[in-house]
C-alpha cells in the first residue's frame, strides 16, 4: 500500500494534468462554464425549499441552509461511486501503455469531482452565513476532518467500483437505481427525526453529513462516536480497496 501511494505521488503533475483536462472538457464551449457547478445546487435548492417547506411545515431559511448542506455532501457520494465505475474503462487506453498505479484513475475522478462538490458546498457556506450571520464561520474548523474522511472514503469506494464494473458492467446501472432509492432514504429532505431513523444510524451517507451539517447549521460539534464511526468506516473501506487492488491489478487487463 504504502509503495501504491509513492508511486501516486511521483506521478501527481501527470495526475493534476488529467484533472485540469477534464475541467476543460466537461465545460468545453459553455458561455458560463464552471459556473454550472453554482448554479445547479442553487436551482435545485429553489425548487425543493418550494416544494417540501410546505409539506414538512418547516422554516424556509433554516430549511435551505440544511438542505444546501445535505445535497452538497450526497453529490460528492453519489458520484464517487457511479462515476467511479469508469474509471478503469476509459483509461484502458493509458493501463495499457503504461503501468501507473491503478489507485491514481479513481483518484482522478474523485479529484475533479470534489472540485465540484466544493462549489456546492460554498453556496451552501453562503446560504448558512446570510441566514445565521458571520459567526456562524466560528464552527468551520470542525468541518475539515470530516472533509477529509469523506474524501479518502470516495477514492475508497470509487476504486472498489472501478474493479467492480470491468468485471460486471452493470454496476454502474445498478448505481444509478440504488443511489436513487438511497437518496430517499437519507435525510437531505427531510430531518432526521423524520422517516426511518433506525435506518439513519446505519446509513453511512448521514454520518458524514452530520459531521458536516451540525457545526454549520445548529453551531455545535455532533457526538464523539460519530467521528469514531466514520473513521473506522473509511479505514475499512480503505483496506478493502487495497485488498481489491493487490488481488485483481494483475488480471483486470484481461477484462478491458
Amino acid at each position: 500500500m504504502i509503495e501504491h501511494l509513492r508511486a501516486i505521488w511521483k506521478f501527481r503533475h501527470f495526475l493534476f494534468a488529467l484533472v485540469r483536462l477534464d475541467l476543460r472538457q466537461r465545460y468545453k464551449r459553455s458561455m458560463i462554464g464552471i459556473g454550472w457547478s453554482l448554479l445547479q445546487p442553487i436551482a435545485m435548492a429553489v425548487v425543493l425549499v418550494f416544494v417540501f417547506t410546505n409539506l414538512l411545515d418547516a422554516d424556509p431559511k433554516d430549511y435551505t441552509k440544511t438542505l444546501l448542506l445535505g445535497m452538497a455532501v450526497w453529490g460528492f457520494c453519489r458520484e464517487s461511486a457511479v462515476t467511479g465505475c469508469q474509471a478503469f474503462i476509459a483509461h484502458e487506453s493509458y493501463i495499457r501503455q503504461s503501468p501507473l498505479p491503478f489507485a491514481l484513475y479513481p483518484l482522478r475522478q474523485i479529484l475533479g469531482q470534489a472540485i465540484h462538490s466544493s462549489i456546492a458546498l460554498g453556496v451552501a457556506i453562503v446560504a448558512v452565513v446570510m441566514v445565521d450571520g458571520p459567526a456562524s464561520l466560528e464552527m468551520l474548523w470542525a468541518v475539515i476532518p470530516a472533509l477529509i474522511l469523506l474524501v479518502m472514503a470516495g477514492w475508497a469506494i470509487a476504486t472498489i467500483f472501478a474493479f467492480t464494473n470491468v468485471y460486471f458492467q452493470d454496476t454502474q446501472h445498478l448505481l444509478e437505481v440504488g443511489t436513487q432509492i438511497l437518496f430517499f432514504l437519507t435525510p437531505i429532505i427531510y430531518s432526521s427525526k423524520q422517516g426511518l431513523q433506525w435506518f439513519h444510524r446505519i446509513n453511512p451517507v448521514n454520518m458524514f453529513m452530520e459531521m458536516i451539517r451540525r457545526p454549520l447549521a445548529e453551531g455545535d460539534l455532533p457526538p464523539a462516536k460519530v467521528y469514531l464511526y466514520a473513521m473506522l468506516f473509511t479505514v475499512a473501506l480503505i483496506a478493502l480497496a487495497a485488498l481489491v487492488i493487490s488481488r485483481c491489478q494483475k488480471r483486470v487487463i484481461f477484462h478491458l
